[in-house]
């Protein structure tokens, strides 16, 4: 069997979970299946003219490098999308070369109403259609959550038994109690102070902003390391900034690493961290709590989307109430009780070690036995040929 994997993100141009996902996965379906895999930096947009909205290109370049992909999938037997980026071509391709079309659900364009910050809105109405469209036309969709699952068929109204829910997954012998304090020292940390580590795009889902107020109330013998990137918009980057230099006021150890960091420095940061944080509005399952989980280090995380699929309270950590606006409004609806609550039990993990080292033994143990991507690769393909076996 040969599947196509299309993909906005690949190695080494990776800058969220959907990226991460997509790269481990395929090193484990190659040893199962042939794989030819199609990411946009293998292409470039052919130039469309001119536009007067500058936002029009973040739509219209996505779906040129679509068609530019179709005819590079000769010879598939299935064709699997990863985000709305691939949708269009993987809903042609499959009527083109008449194979099974399969989505796996990271997240939900209805559901990140911010997204017409970077798209515009008539943009973020084009990948709303798009998204629709192939789920309504899937053979087969993998949920990475539970909660994704009933996410899909309430919002799009699919047949149940076309979902099936397989996880993302973590590699344990990567992602593994790593100590170095020269890294540590690289970027201003002291290896001497307890800190708290959060590491996320600069993008409204990921609650950043709620993290940073909730600082003033986070124990200050503690540091607060934000490895925050990646900005989704101008305005969002320069809105984090003033919410950073406000906390700084208040106190010293909030240390802002904004590049993109390499997961072999990355580990090294999780496993020192006294306590991960997920301050997260949405959340469909959280692949960087499972890189915490494996390095040892206990997770605070919102009670959203997959979160409490990977998070065990009271034993991998804690997870923080947030009762939000509305169903498409994912802020939270008291943002002050939300931050004080997520400080308190942060403030559990940094001032006792003891807690720490319990629960981070815990989560290291979980995300190995329950997130293998070997298993999940398994999964994947046995879904790949109870589809081909429909058609």
């Amino acid at each position: 069997m040969k599947a196509a994997i299309l993909t906005n993100e690949y190695p080494p141009n990776i800058y969220g979970g959907a990226g991460i996902h997509v790269d481990f996965l395929t090193r484990e379906l190659k040893n199962l299946c042939e794989v030819s895999v199609h990411c946009f930096a293998d292409f470039s947009p052919r130039p469309f003219g001119e536009f007067e909205d500058p936002k029009f290109k973040k739509i219209l370049d996505p779906l040129d490098i679509n068609l530019q992909w179709i005819s590079a999938m000769r010879g598939i037997d299935i064709v699997h999308c990863h985000t709305w980026y691939s949708h269009f071509a993987g809903t042609l391709a499959s009527r083109l070369y008449q194979v099974p079309l399969v989505l796996t659900t990271h997240s939900l364009e209805p559901h990140r109403p911010w997204k017409a910050e970077q798209l515009g809105a008539g943009g973020y109405a084009m990948s709303c259609w798009i998204e629709r469209t192939a789920y309504k036309n899937a053979d087969g969709i993998i949920a990475v959550s539970e909660r994704m699952k009933h996410n899909v068929v309430s919002l799009y109204e699919v047949d149940e038994s076309r979902v099936k829910v397989i996880y993302n997954g973590i590699d344990p012998e990567f992602y593994s109690p790593t100590f170095d304090e020269a890294i540590l020292q690289k970027y201003g940390i002291d290896p001497k102070r307890p800190f708290v580590l959060f590491v996320g795009r600069i993008t409204r889902q990921k609650g950043i902003s709620q993290l940073i107020q909730a600082i003033p109330q986070i124990d200050k013998n503690a540091q607060v390391v934000l490895c925050a990137g990646a900005p989704d918009t101008p305005e969002i980057a320069q809105e984090c900034k003033d919410l950073i230099d406000k906390a700084r006021e208040k106190r010293d150890g909030i240390i802002w690493i904004q590049e993109m960091l390499p997961h072999t420095e990355l580990r090294v940061l999780y496993s020192h961290s006294a306590v991960f944080a997920t301050p997260s509005l949405y959340e469909p399952f959280g692949i960087i709590n499972l890189e915490a989980m494996a390095c040892g280090t206990p997770v605070v995380g919102s009670n959203v989307g997959g979160i409490p699929e990977i998070v065990v309270e009271g034993e991998t950590g804690y997870l923080v109430p947030l009762e939000q606006v509305s169903e498409t409004d994912f802020s939270p609806k008291d943002p002050k009780k939300f931050q004080s609550d997520f400080a308190e039990k942060l403030n559990l993990f940094l001032t006792n070690p003891d807690i720490s080292k319990k629960m981070g033994e815990a989560s290291r143990k979980r995300a190995g036995a329950v997130f293998s991507w070997k298993s999940i690769a398994k999964q994947t393909v046995d879904f790949y040929g109870e589809l081909a076996g429909k058609r």
